[in-house]
């Protein structure tokens, strides 16, 4: 016998409406957060050196999981309201 096992997260899967890209990052602050993986690390100072250098951007704010296989924490989620944009990606 083969057991399936379903994946899918079934708390209530309420819909959103998607915001506004912001029209130019100059001045923004934008976050990355990491799953925490070492493979990240050089990825991710290098789209800081490009988002810097680049696009303009005035800060980048680097935050990392607690759990590389689990959601993002409530108080990193609040915390991303107040970026222009986030970057979130994961590296083994």
């Amino acid at each position: 016998m083969i057991t399936v096992l379903d994946p899918t997260f079934d708390e209530d899967p309420t819909t959103f409406e998607l915001p506004a890209r912001p029209s130019t990052l100059v001045g923004a602050t934008v976050g990355i957060i990491s799953n925490g993986k070492q493979g990240t690390r050089p990825f991710f100072a290098h789209l800081d050196r490009l988002l810097r250098h680049e696009w303009g951007v005035a800060e980048v704010v680097h935050r990392t999981k607690s759990n590389y296989s689990a959601p993002a924490e409530a108080e990193l989620i609040n915390e991303s309201a107040d970026w222009a944009v986030m970057f979130a990606g994961l590296g083994d």
